[in-house]
Protein backbone atom coordinates (compact mmCIF):
# COMPACT_ATOMS: atom_id res chain seq x y z
CA UNK A 1 0.00 0.00 0.00
CA UNK A 2 3.00 2.28 0.62
CA UNK A 3 3.02 3.50 -3.17
CA UNK A 4 4.01 7.52 -3.92
CA UNK A 5 0.59 8.73 -4.40
CA UNK A 6 -0.32 7.26 -0.77
CA UNK A 7 2.84 8.48 0.40
CA UNK A 8 2.34 11.98 -1.16
CA UNK A 9 -1.41 11.99 0.41
CA UNK A 10 0.01 11.24 4.11
CA UNK A 11 2.67 13.91 3.84
CA UNK A 12 -0.11 16.37 2.57
CA UNK A 13 -2.89 15.17 5.14
CA UNK A 14 -0.33 15.57 8.02
CA UNK A 15 0.54 18.73 6.96
CA UNK A 16 -2.70 20.00 6.74
CA UNK A 17 -3.30 18.65 10.21
CA UNK A 18 -0.20 20.75 11.57
CA UNK A 19 -2.44 23.66 11.09
CA UNK A 20 -4.67 21.79 13.79
CA UNK A 21 -3.04 21.08 16.92
CA UNK A 22 -4.09 19.10 20.01
CA UNK A 23 -4.76 22.40 21.37
CA UNK A 24 -7.66 22.92 18.49
CA UNK A 25 -9.35 19.57 19.76
CA UNK A 26 -8.97 19.89 23.24
CA UNK A 27 -11.21 23.31 23.25
CA UNK A 28 -13.54 21.88 20.95
CA UNK A 29 -14.22 18.54 23.07
CA UNK A 30 -14.71 20.82 26.63
CA UNK A 31 -17.26 23.11 24.62
CA UNK A 32 -18.71 19.72 22.39
CA UNK A 33 -18.08 22.01 18.98
CA UNK A 34 -17.97 21.02 15.64
CA UNK A 35 -14.44 21.33 13.99
CA UNK A 36 -16.21 23.62 10.99
CA UNK A 37 -12.63 25.19 10.32
CA UNK A 38 -11.03 21.63 10.46
CA UNK A 39 -14.04 20.13 8.02
CA UNK A 40 -13.34 23.31 5.74
CA UNK A 41 -10.01 23.25 5.30
CA UNK A 42 -10.38 19.43 4.32
CA UNK A 43 -13.05 20.20 1.73
CA UNK A 44 -10.84 23.24 0.43
CA UNK A 45 -8.00 20.60 -0.20
CA UNK A 46 -10.30 18.74 -1.95
CA UNK A 47 -9.88 15.68 0.40
CA UNK A 48 -13.84 14.85 0.83
CA UNK A 49 -14.41 14.74 -2.72
CA UNK A 50 -11.57 12.10 -2.71
CA UNK A 51 -14.47 9.26 -3.82
CA UNK A 52 -16.22 11.34 -6.46
CA UNK A 53 -15.45 11.23 -10.47
CA UNK A 54 -13.57 13.95 -11.70
CA UNK A 55 -16.00 14.21 -14.04
CA UNK A 56 -18.02 15.74 -11.00
CA UNK A 57 -15.22 17.69 -9.66
CA UNK A 58 -13.81 14.99 -7.45
CA UNK A 59 -10.35 13.10 -7.08
CA UNK A 60 -11.74 9.73 -8.42
CA UNK A 61 -9.71 7.88 -6.14
CA UNK A 62 -10.22 4.77 -4.48
CA UNK A 63 -11.20 3.08 -0.83
CA UNK A 64 -7.40 2.90 -0.23
CA UNK A 65 -6.57 6.29 -0.78
CA UNK A 66 -9.62 7.01 1.41
CA UNK A 67 -8.78 5.44 4.04
CA UNK A 68 -5.08 6.59 3.68
CA UNK A 69 -6.87 10.34 4.15
CA UNK A 70 -8.52 9.05 7.37
CA UNK A 71 -6.09 7.56 9.13
CA UNK A 72 -3.62 10.15 8.29
CA UNK A 73 -6.56 12.19 10.39
CA UNK A 74 -6.29 10.04 13.08
CA UNK A 75 -2.70 9.77 13.85
CA UNK A 76 -1.72 13.33 14.15
CA UNK A 77 -4.56 13.38 16.68
CA UNK A 78 -7.68 14.65 15.30
CA UNK A 79 -10.88 13.24 14.44
CA UNK A 80 -12.07 11.89 11.41
CA UNK A 81 -15.72 11.32 12.52
CA UNK A 82 -16.24 14.85 12.50
CA UNK A 83 -16.36 14.44 8.36
CA UNK A 84 -16.15 10.51 7.63
CA UNK A 85 -19.91 10.09 6.49
CA UNK A 86 -19.11 11.67 3.22
CA UNK A 87 -16.87 9.57 2.13
CA UNK A 88 -19.20 6.31 2.76
CA UNK A 89 -22.19 7.36 2.03
CA UNK A 90 -21.23 8.78 -0.68
CA UNK A 91 -21.21 5.23 -2.46
CA UNK A 92 -25.02 4.85 -2.27
CA UNK A 93 -25.76 7.99 -4.58
CA UNK A 94 -22.65 6.95 -6.96
CA UNK A 95 -24.01 3.49 -7.01
CA UNK A 96 -27.80 3.98 -7.35
CA UNK A 97 -28.56 7.49 -7.66
CA UNK A 98 -30.02 8.66 -10.90
CA UNK A 99 -28.08 10.95 -13.52
CA UNK A 100 -30.02 13.87 -12.41
CA UNK A 101 -29.80 13.49 -9.29
CA UNK A 102 -25.42 12.87 -9.56
CA UNK A 103 -25.77 16.28 -11.44
CA UNK A 104 -27.29 18.13 -9.39
CA UNK A 105 -25.92 16.83 -5.76
CA UNK A 106 -22.03 15.79 -6.20
CA UNK A 107 -20.26 18.78 -7.95
CA UNK A 108 -21.55 20.77 -4.96
CA UNK A 109 -20.48 18.18 -2.28
CA UNK A 110 -17.00 18.30 -4.17
CA UNK A 111 -16.87 21.96 -3.80
CA UNK A 112 -18.09 22.23 -0.04
CA UNK A 113 -21.32 24.22 -1.23
CA UNK A 114 -23.26 21.04 -0.09
CA UNK A 115 -22.49 18.99 2.75
CA UNK A 116 -23.83 15.14 2.90
CA UNK A 117 -22.62 13.94 6.41
CA UNK A 118 -25.66 12.81 7.92
CA UNK A 119 -26.45 9.03 7.50
CA UNK A 120 -30.18 7.58 9.19
CA UNK A 121 -30.59 4.11 9.58
CA UNK A 122 -30.45 3.84 13.76
CA UNK A 123 -34.06 3.72 15.26
CA UNK A 124 -34.47 3.80 19.54
CA UNK A 125 -36.69 0.30 19.25
CA UNK A 126 -34.73 -1.31 16.82
CA UNK A 127 -31.28 -0.37 16.89
CA UNK A 128 -29.27 -3.14 14.88
CA UNK A 129 -32.08 -4.66 13.84
CA UNK A 130 -32.69 -2.87 10.52
CA UNK A 131 -34.99 -4.45 8.89
CA UNK A 132 -37.46 -4.03 11.84
CA UNK A 133 -37.43 0.03 11.38
CA UNK A 134 -40.27 1.85 11.74
CA UNK A 135 -39.75 4.89 9.76
CA UNK A 136 -42.37 4.80 7.52
CA UNK A 137 -42.26 6.88 4.09
CA UNK A 138 -45.87 6.71 2.64
CA UNK A 139 -46.05 7.33 -1.22
CA UNK A 140 -48.99 10.24 -2.33
CA UNK A 141 -48.15 11.19 -6.10
CA UNK A 142 -45.09 13.40 -6.78
CA UNK A 143 -44.76 12.96 -2.96
CA UNK A 144 -43.49 10.68 0.53
CA UNK A 145 -44.51 11.65 3.39
CA UNK A 146 -42.37 10.44 6.17
CA UNK A 147 -43.31 9.45 9.90
CA UNK A 148 -40.87 8.16 12.41
CA UNK A 149 -37.95 8.32 14.33
CA UNK A 150 -34.16 8.00 14.25
CA UNK A 151 -31.04 8.00 16.69
CA UNK A 152 -27.97 8.41 16.85
CA UNK A 153 -27.79 9.96 13.65
CA UNK A 154 -24.62 12.06 13.92
CA UNK A 155 -23.54 15.67 12.07
CA UNK A 156 -27.70 15.86 11.11
CA UNK A 157 -26.84 19.35 12.41
CA UNK A 158 -23.59 20.03 9.93
CA UNK A 159 -25.13 18.68 7.03
CA UNK A 160 -27.22 19.66 4.11
CA UNK A 161 -28.10 16.53 3.13
CA UNK A 162 -29.65 12.92 4.94
CA UNK A 163 -29.55 9.85 3.17
CA UNK A 164 -32.39 8.79 4.94
CA UNK A 165 -33.58 4.78 5.73
CA UNK A 166 -37.15 4.14 5.54
CA UNK A 167 -40.00 1.62 5.08
CA UNK A 168 -42.29 2.32 2.10
CA UNK A 169 -44.19 -1.18 2.18
CA UNK A 170 -44.75 -2.24 5.83
CA UNK A 171 -42.97 -5.30 6.88
CA UNK A 172 -46.34 -7.48 7.23
CA UNK A 173 -47.07 -6.74 3.50
CA UNK A 174 -43.25 -8.18 2.26
CA UNK A 175 -42.15 -11.56 1.78
CA UNK A 176 -38.62 -11.49 3.22
CA UNK A 177 -37.61 -8.76 6.03
CA UNK A 178 -34.89 -6.99 3.73
CA UNK A 179 -37.53 -5.92 1.28
CA UNK A 180 -39.96 -2.88 1.15
CA UNK A 181 -36.98 -0.15 2.36
CA UNK A 182 -36.36 2.53 0.31
CA UNK A 183 -33.35 5.11 0.29
CA UNK A 184 -34.07 9.53 0.27
CA UNK A 185 -31.89 11.96 -0.13
CA UNK A 186 -33.63 14.40 2.04
CA UNK A 187 -32.58 17.74 1.53
CA UNK A 188 -32.68 19.08 5.27
CA UNK A 189 -32.08 23.12 4.66
CA UNK A 190 -35.56 22.24 3.69
CA UNK A 191 -36.72 20.05 6.14
CA UNK A 192 -35.94 21.48 9.48
CA UNK A 193 -38.90 22.87 11.05
CA UNK A 194 -42.03 21.23 8.43
CA UNK A 195 -41.58 18.23 9.72
CA UNK A 196 -38.25 17.21 11.29
CA UNK A 197 -36.99 18.48 14.60
CA UNK A 198 -33.22 17.04 15.56
CA UNK A 199 -32.49 17.12 19.04
CA UNK A 200 -28.82 16.76 20.14
CA UNK A 201 -27.58 14.24 22.17
CA UNK A 202 -24.54 14.84 24.75
CA UNK A 203 -22.15 11.82 24.88
CA UNK A 204 -19.01 10.70 26.30
CA UNK A 205 -16.98 12.43 23.14
CA UNK A 206 -17.62 14.66 21.51
CA UNK A 207 -19.26 13.37 18.23
CA UNK A 208 -22.12 15.92 17.14
CA UNK A 209 -24.84 13.08 17.52
CA UNK A 210 -28.59 13.34 17.69
CA UNK A 211 -32.26 12.26 17.30
CA UNK A 212 -34.70 13.32 14.54
CA UNK A 213 -38.35 13.41 14.53
CA UNK A 214 -40.24 12.90 11.38
CA UNK A 215 -43.86 14.17 11.67
CA UNK A 216 -45.37 14.02 8.29
CA UNK A 217 -42.43 15.27 6.35
CA UNK A 218 -43.03 15.87 3.11
CA UNK A 219 -40.51 14.43 0.33
CA UNK A 220 -40.44 14.91 -3.24
CA UNK A 221 -40.45 11.61 -5.02
CA UNK A 222 -37.18 12.61 -6.91
CA UNK A 223 -35.56 11.96 -3.49
CA UNK A 224 -35.91 8.71 -4.06
CA UNK A 225 -32.55 6.98 -4.77
CA UNK A 226 -32.38 3.80 -7.07
CA UNK A 227 -35.84 1.88 -6.72
CA UNK A 228 -38.53 1.58 -4.20
CA UNK A 229 -38.32 -1.43 -2.12
CA UNK A 230 -34.67 -2.21 -3.13
CA UNK A 231 -32.91 0.36 -0.09
CA UNK A 232 -32.02 -2.78 2.21
CA UNK A 233 -29.87 -3.86 -0.51
CA UNK A 234 -27.94 -0.66 -1.19
CA UNK A 235 -27.45 -0.35 2.14
CA UNK A 236 -25.61 -3.35 2.91
CA UNK A 237 -23.78 -2.09 -0.81
CA UNK A 238 -22.14 0.57 1.17
CA UNK A 239 -21.57 -1.42 4.29
CA UNK A 240 -18.37 -2.68 3.29
CA UNK A 241 -16.91 0.55 2.41
CA UNK A 242 -17.78 1.89 5.90
CA UNK A 243 -15.83 -0.76 7.53
CA UNK A 244 -12.90 -0.18 5.94
CA UNK A 245 -12.62 3.41 6.66
CA UNK A 246 -13.79 3.01 10.11
CA UNK A 247 -10.78 0.19 10.19
CA UNK A 248 -8.19 2.97 8.57
CA UNK A 249 -9.37 5.42 11.35
CA UNK A 250 -8.96 3.01 14.30
CA UNK A 251 -5.40 2.18 12.56
CA UNK A 252 -4.91 5.90 12.93
CA UNK A 253 -5.87 6.07 16.20
CA UNK A 254 -3.64 2.94 17.39
CA UNK A 255 -0.29 4.58 15.98
CA UNK A 256 -0.87 7.86 17.87
CA UNK A 257 -1.13 6.21 20.83
CA UNK A 258 1.61 3.85 20.59
CA UNK A 259 3.98 7.00 19.36
CA UNK A 260 2.66 8.99 22.36
CA UNK A 261 3.09 6.03 24.77
CA UNK A 262 6.82 5.19 23.25
CA UNK A 263 7.61 8.58 23.86
CA UNK A 264 6.80 9.08 26.97
CA UNK A 265 8.07 5.91 27.79
CA UNK A 266 11.39 7.30 26.77
CA UNK A 267 11.24 10.69 28.30
CA UNK A 268 9.57 9.76 32.19
CA UNK A 269 12.27 8.54 34.44
CA UNK A 270 11.23 7.39 37.70
CA UNK A 271 13.87 5.46 39.81
CA UNK A 272 16.25 6.99 37.78
CA UNK A 273 15.92 5.33 34.81
CA UNK A 274 13.24 5.64 31.50
CA UNK A 275 10.14 3.93 32.74
CA UNK A 276 10.17 2.44 28.76
CA UNK A 277 13.32 0.29 29.93
CA UNK A 278 11.23 -1.87 32.26
CA UNK A 279 9.42 -4.59 30.46
CA UNK A 280 6.24 -4.45 32.38
CA UNK A 281 6.09 -1.18 30.49
CA UNK A 282 7.64 -1.71 27.06
CA UNK A 283 6.59 -4.80 26.48
CA UNK A 284 2.51 -3.85 26.06
CA UNK A 285 3.26 -1.18 24.17
CA UNK A 286 5.08 -2.99 21.89
CA UNK A 287 2.51 -5.96 21.43
CA UNK A 288 0.28 -2.97 20.84
CA UNK A 289 2.43 -2.23 18.30
CA UNK A 290 2.35 -5.75 16.61
CA UNK A 291 -1.34 -5.63 16.68
CA UNK A 292 -2.25 -2.44 14.80
CA UNK A 293 0.34 -3.65 12.28
CA UNK A 294 -1.59 -6.86 11.90
CA UNK A 295 -4.62 -4.71 11.46
CA UNK A 296 -4.02 -2.03 9.29
CA UNK A 297 -2.92 -5.87 7.01
CA UNK A 298 -6.51 -6.66 6.77
CA UNK A 299 -7.68 -3.10 5.99
CA UNK A 300 -5.12 -3.31 2.96
CA UNK A 301 -6.60 -6.52 1.48
CA UNK A 302 -9.67 -5.29 2.16
CA UNK A 303 -9.48 -1.82 0.41
CA UNK A 304 -7.23 -3.89 -2.39
CA UNK A 305 -10.70 -6.24 -2.74
CA UNK A 306 -13.20 -3.53 -2.65
CA UNK A 307 -11.48 -1.50 -5.27
CA UNK A 308 -11.15 -4.18 -7.21
CA UNK A 309 -14.99 -4.93 -7.21
CA UNK A 310 -14.10 -8.21 -5.39
CA UNK A 311 -16.42 -9.87 -2.96
CA UNK A 312 -15.09 -8.21 0.86
CA UNK A 313 -17.53 -8.49 3.24
CA UNK A 314 -15.84 -10.82 5.51
CA UNK A 315 -12.72 -9.07 5.12
CA UNK A 316 -14.08 -5.53 5.75
CA UNK A 317 -15.51 -6.85 8.64
CA UNK A 318 -12.40 -8.48 9.89
CA UNK A 319 -10.24 -5.18 9.44
CA UNK A 320 -13.12 -3.46 11.63
CA UNK A 321 -12.95 -5.96 14.39
CA UNK A 322 -9.35 -6.42 14.35
CA UNK A 323 -8.33 -2.40 14.05
CA UNK A 324 -11.23 -1.49 16.40
CA UNK A 325 -9.75 -3.96 19.13
CA UNK A 326 -6.09 -2.80 18.34
CA UNK A 327 -6.89 0.63 19.04
CA UNK A 328 -8.79 0.08 22.21
CA UNK A 329 -5.73 -2.01 23.34
CA UNK A 330 -3.58 0.85 22.14
CA UNK A 331 -5.44 3.22 24.17
CA UNK A 332 -5.36 1.38 27.52
CA UNK A 333 -1.79 0.86 27.32
CA UNK A 334 -1.54 4.28 26.91
CA UNK A 335 -3.25 5.42 29.71
CA UNK A 336 -1.14 2.65 32.07
CA UNK A 337 2.02 4.28 30.90
CA UNK A 338 1.15 7.57 31.24
CA UNK A 339 -0.32 6.88 34.98
CA UNK A 340 -2.32 9.88 36.22
CA UNK A 341 -1.10 12.10 33.81
CA UNK A 342 -3.53 9.84 31.01
CA UNK A 343 -6.64 11.20 32.91
CA UNK A 344 -5.11 14.93 32.47
CA UNK A 345 -6.93 16.62 29.69
CA UNK A 346 -3.52 18.79 28.98
CA UNK A 347 -2.37 15.64 27.95
CA UNK A 348 -4.86 14.51 25.16
CA UNK A 349 -4.81 10.96 25.81
CA UNK A 350 -7.86 10.62 27.81
CA UNK A 351 -10.26 12.30 24.94
CA UNK A 352 -8.83 9.94 22.12
CA UNK A 353 -8.56 7.56 24.66
CA UNK A 354 -12.69 8.13 24.79
CA UNK A 355 -12.97 8.53 20.77
CA UNK A 356 -11.48 5.24 19.75
CA UNK A 357 -13.98 3.47 22.17
CA UNK A 358 -16.85 4.73 20.42
CA UNK A 359 -15.47 1.86 17.07
CA UNK A 360 -15.98 -0.74 19.43
CA UNK A 361 -19.92 -0.20 19.60
CA UNK A 362 -20.46 1.37 15.95
CA UNK A 363 -20.87 1.77 13.41
CA UNK A 364 -21.22 -2.12 13.98
CA UNK A 365 -20.86 -3.98 17.06
CA UNK A 366 -17.76 -6.50 17.78
CA UNK A 367 -20.24 -9.42 18.80
CA UNK A 368 -22.43 -8.47 15.30
CA UNK A 369 -18.98 -9.13 13.32
CA UNK A 370 -18.21 -12.50 15.01
CA UNK A 371 -22.07 -12.93 14.06
CA UNK A 372 -21.81 -12.43 10.92
CA UNK A 373 -18.22 -14.35 10.43
CA UNK A 374 -19.55 -17.51 12.18
CA UNK A 375 -22.78 -17.58 9.81
CA UNK A 376 -21.87 -16.34 6.59
CA UNK A 377 -17.97 -17.50 6.90
CA UNK A 378 -17.88 -20.53 8.95
CA UNK A 379 -21.22 -21.78 7.89
CA UNK A 380 -22.21 -22.34 11.62
CA UNK A 381 -26.11 -21.66 12.54
CA UNK A 382 -27.44 -18.20 12.69
CA UNK A 383 -27.06 -16.94 16.53
CA UNK A 384 -29.38 -14.17 17.02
Amino acid sequence: MATETHQDIRAAVRDLCRSFPDAYWRDLDARRAYPAAFVKALTDAGYLAALIPEEFGGSGLGIAEASVILEEINRSGANAGACHAQMYTMGTLLRHGSDAQKREYLPKIATGELRLQAFGVSEPTTGSDTTQMKTMAVRKGDTYVVSGQKVWISRAEHSDLLVLVCRTTPIDQVKKRGEGLSILLVDMREAIGHGLTIRPIRTMMNHATTELFFDDLKVPASALVGEEGKGFRYLIDGLNAERILIAAECVGDGRWFIERASKYANDRVVFGRPIGQNQGVQFPIARAHVNIEAADLMRIKAAALFDGGAPCGAEANMAKLLAADASWEAANVAVQTYGGFGFAEDYDIERKFRETKLYQVAPISTNLILAYLGEHVLGMPRSY
